[in-house]
């Protein structure tokens, strides 16, 4: 059963103001995005699968700068839980406008060590969970909305030990461009953005300095990206001056593929 959390909740509903989705919203980019899409002027519904605490403080954030967020839990495979996800923003906001997802996990192994069970909770996410928000995007996004769903240039880079994430983060892409052009004569823009080595939680846990150092030495601008650089691409693709882009992969990674 999805919950919503009550805590940095703003008590003005029925905005007027446009309205965002933002899956994964609780840490790293989804957190990241979310204030800066508060910053821009939606109000934001922050979506998060089990880390209330860390999700409350992203809406607390929002609040605090003088925007307007509640968090609210659900498991973006589950359609059922994914449907309450749009009716709390509906009910709370009267609408959604952008649908940015950035919920997504990773395990690294060479193809022939993968667990096929990492594999299966890998894919359930990342594949059916992007087919199941992106459904839910598809039916109730009002025109002139926009769909943001999240890659990796790993597919460019074919790095050992990735072939299962890969393999996800391409039935992303594909799913992204035939959307777009199942969306004619809405005005709904459909996107995927492919972060390149970026310093968050999801990149960083299990890898050496070493290794750390080396992936952020590859861009020609010679460091890992942050969070915000990757907010901005968001913010740009889900406001007016993105709307003549659609149907496309944005490699975000600093020229590194």
């Amino acid at each position: 059963m999805s919950e919503q959390s009550s805590t940095g909740t703003s008590t003005n509903t029925g905005t007027s103001a446009r309205v965002a989705i933002v899956t994964g919203g609780s840490r790293g980019i989804g957190r990241e995005t979310a204030e800066r899409l508060a910053g821009d002027g939606f109000a934001v519904v922050v979506n998060f699968a089990g880390n209330q605490a860390e999700a409350d403080k992203t809406v607390a954030a929002i609040a605090e700068a003088g925007g307007q967020a509640l968090a609210f839990r659900a498991d973006v495979a589950d359609e059922t839980e994914v449907a309450a996800l749009f009716d709390a923003a509906e009910s709370t906001y009267g609408g959604v406008d952008v649908v940015v997802h950035a919920a997504g996990v990773m395990t690294l192994a060479p193809l022939a060590e993968t667990d096929l069970d990492a594999l299966d909770r890998m894919h359930r996410t990342n594949i059916r969970g992007t087919f199941v928000v992106d459904q839910q995007a598809a039916r109730r996004l009002r025109e002139g909305g926009a769909i943001i769903n999240f890659s990796s240039s790993v597919l460019a880079l074919a790095l050992p030990g990735y072939s299962g994430y890969a393999a996800s983060k391409g039935a992303v892409e594909a799913m992204t461009l035939i959307l777009a052009r199942e969306m004619r004569g809405r005005d709904i823009t459909v996107n995927a953005v492919a972060p390149g080595p970026t310093a968050t939680a999801l990149f960083l846990d299990g890898k050496d300095e070493e290794t750390i150092a080396r992936m952020a030495a590859q861009p020609p601008l010679e460091r890992l990206g942050t969070p915000n650089d990757i907010a901005e691409v968001v913010s740009f693709l889900a406001g007016p001056a993105g709307r003549w882009v659609n149907g496309q992969v944005v490699r975000a990674n600093g020229g590194i593929a």
